[in-house]
């Protein structure tokens, strides 16, 4: 029997990396606005708070947390800024936006390796004093199962959007994702 865990990731993983690959995924992914993609991000702020007051009673290690090894937390607050920057202010371009979308996926993989290697389960690698038990109660378990999801595929969805020969430009205070083969819109 496969560990509880994994009933909980698998599922939206696989269902993300459907939506990556398929024709009608892929057509979903190119509808999507990148702005709400950005600001979505601000969610993240909730969820390390939440991380935090997990830590104090107890329910999951230090190292999952922003006074551990999860600054993921930059992600979150940065969002508001990167959105202003790029979509609001105009100073900065889709190369910021795309950095900007990797660092945070990278931020976000490392808090979920390290849940899963602390979580009590065979494969169990940090934090045997305490171990990540708290994701395995409601409402905590949305987290793995629906906001970590949601978080991972709206940056894919992003870097896919800014790599699909796909620019941001400007008209008339709106964002216009605009491909570049076009000559006019």
């Amino acid at each position: 029997m496969p560990p509880r865990l994994m009933l909980m990731i698998l599922p939206p993983l696989i269902f993300i990396i459907l939506m990556l690959v398929s024709k009608r995924g892929k057509g979903f992914i190119d509808s999507l606005n990148i702005e709400t993609l950005t600001i979505l991000h601000c969610v993240r702020i909730p969820v390390e708070i939440t991380l935090y007051y997990l830590f104090q009673a107890k329910l999951i290690p230090q190292s999952m947390t922003f006074e551990g090894s999860n600054f993921d937390i930059l992600s979150g607050i940065s969002a508001p800024v990167v959105y202003y920057m790029v979509f609001i202010a105009k100073k900065l371009d889709r190369r910021i936006l795309l950095a900007w979308n990797f660092l945070c996926l990278a931020l976000l993989l490392n808090v979920v390796i390290t849940a899963i290697l602390s979580a009590k389960t065979p494969f169990q690698k940090f934090a045997f004093d305490q171990p990540n038990i708290g994701i395995g109660y409601f409402p905590f378990v949305l987290l793995p199962s629906l906001i970590v999801p949601i978080v991972l595929f709206s940056h894919l969805a992003s870097i896919r959007k800014i790599l699909n020969r796909r620019t941001i430009t400007h008209s008339k205070d709106e964002i216009i994702i605009k491909n570049r083969q076009a000559t006019e819109y």
